[in-house]
């Protein structure tokens, strides 16, 4: 049995490749022609059955049948002599109208380094289409055992393939923060802040614009809602002494860094980014410890992420795309925290004889609903049959709290258990690993390719965030906004 002289397959990363390099090895001088090429990819293919099948390659170019064991046996192979190659004899060679070669496609080994230049040949042709196209293009010509996934898994390692296709991994989703389960402390101990807008308002003759500002208790869920008349350090931190004098002084506060914001408030994003370090500076004197999300993590602030958009869909109801006065703007803003704070927290049962569902009103201002006005009665009537008298008697705020945090404990806690997503656990991200930044505002084509140059494990041990190098920048991204690449050679990376 002749082998061709061809070169090793495993040298080259490409088809073309291969067959350029085969073709100067059979014609060292000269034009080369069709046939030069037709030749080269025979012997390619040859060498690549010899090695695959070489029992099964001798038997059949002595005319002899392979044996019941072989696995080519279902196929029914026959040996091509004109170019030295196994074919399918199959079924279909009476149909009509098909050329030869999708009658007789060439059998060849999923496992084998040609088999893998090839499939990769036709996804690149293709332009990285899904598994069924490039499986149905190959199948015209060629018949490889396994073959759907023999494609699937080269697409898998395929860079662009996995550029275009692949999602973020992400970990089991991570046990509460301590800031949301600071049982028994005041109200807003632990505190989310966001800003949100920007709104039109009417001054005279002229418009100017306003942003709103939401400071969320992460523990009780209470909201408090505030108006920005501009977006630098003084009008914040007036919002924020505000904020102290009417609620108290937080032990801390969480933030993002601004990426997230919506509404079209690039100048918000700049800014916010501009006042971080004055902030902080001012926190701590009034000792205040003041926690960062990472940028573009809007989940890491969930708890008034959503809040805001209560906020929005209540403007959107009251005060739709009219201009209003900065009086009725900020009337409408507090007139919406108390309808969220006389929100329910948990589940509401139908039953009558079942307490009334608990609400932050209830530490903010001893009673469930603002709209509700105090009846006082006698302290003996405070164990009465009347669950209505009872709901509105006028108790200290020690009882008060206790009554808020034992109904709390008992019928809201519980609720937080479940893991709505991210149920599995994944493989963490790890130094050296090549990712893709998802930017929502920008097409695919033009997402950032960077090296994890460092990682940030939570409490339990996950890594939710790192740090990215791309070229001489570097970013921090949640792994949520990461796609994982196969590792690229040095010539790729330049």
């Amino acid at each position: 049995m002749v082998v061709p002289d061809i070169p090793d397959s495993t040298t080259h990363s490409t088809w073309n490749e291969l067959v350029e390099a085969t073709v100067q090895g059979l014609k060292d001088a000269g034009p080369r022609s069709a046939e030069d090429y037709q030749t080269a990819e025979w012997h390619i293919l040859q060498k690549s059955q010899v090695d695959s099948f070489p029992d099964e390659y001798k038997l059949l170019k002595a005319g002899n049948p392979v044996p019941s064991t072989s696995r080519l046996l279902p196929l029914a192979p026959e040996f091509d002599d004109t170019c030295q190659l196994i074919r399918v004899e199959g079924r279909l060679r009476r149909a009509e109208g098909l050329e030869s070669a999708v009658i007789h496609p060439i059998v060849l080994d999923p496992h084998h380094w040609v088999t893998k230049l090839l499939i990769r040949n036709y996804d690149s042709k293709l332009s990285h289409p899904g598994p069924e196209r490039v499986f149905g293009e190959i199948r015209r010509n060629f018949w490889i055992l396994r073959g759907r996934e023999a494609v699937r898994k080269q697409q898998h390692l395929c860079k662009d393939c996995q550029k275009w296709k692949n999602q973020p991994v992400i970990p089991k989703m991570a046990d509460l923060p301590p800031a949301r389960l600071r049982l028994l402390k005041p109200l807003f101990y632990s505190t989310g802040m966001d800003c949100f807008g920007p709104f039109q308002i009417k001054i005279g003759r002229r418009c100017e614009k306003r942003w709103g500002i939401i400071f969320k208790c992460l523990t009780t869920r209470s909201v408090h809602l505030d108006l920005l008349t501009s977006i630098d350090t003084d009008s914040f931190l007036m919002a924020l002494r505000r904020f102290v004098a009417r609620r108290g002084t937080p032990a801390e506060l969480y933030s993002d860094h601004g990426t997230n914001f919506h509404g079209g408030q690039r100048e918000l994003q700049e800014t916010f980014l501009s006042l971080t370090p004055q902030i902080q500076l001012h926190l701590a004197k009034q000792k205040i410890s003041f926690h960062f999300n990472p940028p573009g993590a809007p989940h890491f602030g969930g708890a008034w992420e959503r809040e805001i958009k209560s906020v929005k869909t209540a403007l959107r109801v009251t005060v739709s795309s009219q201009v209003v006065t900065e009086e009725v703007l900020q009337t409408v803003l507090i007139e919406v925290e108390g309808v969220l704070n006389s929100k329910p927290l948990g589940y509401i049962s139908s039953n009558v004889a079942d307490l009334d569902p608990v609400t932050p009103n209830y530490l903010l201002m001893g009673r469930p609903d603002s709209s509700l006005p105090f009846v006082v009665y006698p302290a003996t009537e405070l164990m009465g049959r009347r669950r209505w008298r009872q709901s509105q008697v006028l108790i200290s705020s020690d009882q008060l709290a206790d009554q808020f945090w034992l109904s709390f404990i008992r019928h809201y806690l519980p609720t937080l258990q479940t893991r709505n997503k991210w149920h599995k656990d994944t493989s963490d991200l790890s130094a050296g690993t090549i990712v893709m930044l998802i930017d929502p505002q920008l097409p695919r084509a033009l997402w950032l390719v960077g090296k994890v140059a460092k990682t940030f494990p939570g409490s339990d041990g996950h890594i939710r965030a790192a740090e990215i190098q791309v070229k001489d920048k570097t970013y921090i991204r949640p792994v949520t906004r990461l796609i994982r690449l196969p590792a690229f050679t040095d010539q790729d990376e330049n």
